[in-house]
């Protein structure tokens, strides 16, 4: 999912690379690339400063890094009618693994489309520490229109992972319209469904964006296709259908099934690792019920007569 000289780590190379001997190598590896968390400085970028608290923005040599554990303060899950019985948990997005954007954007020679590229992994992070996908799912579907997503235009991975796949326009309500709402990978700042001095959106080109009076480019945010940057004005490279370098999830438990006719009325963070998310199938209600940290994970599936099946997990 990009063009700059980045060699891709799939997730067999990167445990390969970050065990016994050659974990020096790797380092000097991540480090030529810009990537090396040990010599990041903490820093600010705009947008980000409101959520401070769960997010951690600092700058390497090329890239700035952003850490985060990639679950938002709002509710998820809620809305959605097309669930393949994921849930969202708590992401490693930090040190070497964190998010990376270039600290200086280029403008593409030949610009790429999100219609037929990028379809796995994500195309930008937005400024409360969640990655935002491809509008369009791993088959080339809208993700919103198949109703896979939740009210905030979220779901989960086959990693757990919770991440957009619109764009978050929530956000510009607390960030203010003069502050970009998310970036893409490629550098370059996605701004909400205003310009940033309050006045409408002029013409967008294919990828969502445009360049303003002194010659800048910025994306917008739209509630209509393709709802956030609609591929790369910039300068990306493409790796096995996503974005490289890209920041990894591993999934701890076997891949959900889609749950036909289940509706997610809910899902409550309880406190800082517990989690209560309630469903609808055939009128009668269901819950989940689970406690997630990075390195462990228990479940308790409750059915409408108070049947309890347990499962548990560890993260590696």
């Amino acid at each position: 999912m990009h063009d700059h000289e980045i060699r891709h780590l799939s997730d067999i190379d990167r445990r390969k690379l970050l065990t016994g001997a050659a974990l020096t190598s790797t380092l000097l590896f991540l480090d030529s690339l810009g990537l090396d968390a040990q010599g990041a400085t903490t820093t600010t970028l705009a947008g980000f400063a409101a959520f401070s608290k769960s997010v951690k923005v600092t700058k390497g040599s090329k890239y700035y890094l952003v850490e985060s554990n990639g679950l938002p303060s709002h509710p998820m899950m809620q809305g959605i009618i097309s669930w393949q019985q994921q849930i969202p948990t708590p992401q490693p997005y930090t040190g070497n693994n964190a998010w990376s954007i270039p600290i200086k954007p280029v403008i593409a020679k030949v610009p790429m489309s999100a219609k037929n590229h990028f379809l796995r992994g994500a195309i930008a992070i937005a400024v409360n520490g969640v990655p935002i996908f491809n509008a369009l799912n791993n088959r080339g579907d809208d993700a919103l229109l198949a109703g896979e997503l939740d009210d905030w235009g979220g779901h989960c991975g086959r990693a757990d992972d919770y991440h957009y796949h619109i764009a978050p326009l929530h956000l510009q309500s607390i960030v203010g319209k003069k502050l970009p709402i998310a970036y893409a990978l490629d550098g370059y700042p996605i701004y909400g469904d205003t310009e940033p001095d309050g006045k409408p959106i002029t013409k967008l080109d294919e990828f969502n964006g445009h360049f303003d009076s002194k010659k800048n480019y910025h994306y917008h945010g739209t509630k209509t296709y393709p709802y956030i940057n609609g591929g790369f004005k910039g300068v990306v490279q493409e790796i096995e259908g996503q974005v490289d370098p890209q920041a990894l999830t591993k999934a701890f438990r076997p891949a959900g099934v889609p749950l036909k006719g289940a509706t997610i009325s809910s899902c409550e963070q309880i406190d800082s690792n517990s989690f209560n998310l309630t469903y609808q199938l055939n009128s009668q209600s269901y819950q989940v019920k689970y406690k997630a940290t990075l390195t462990n994970v228990d479940i308790e599936f409750i059915d409408p007569s108070g049947n309890i099946r347990k499962e548990s997990y560890v993260r590696k």
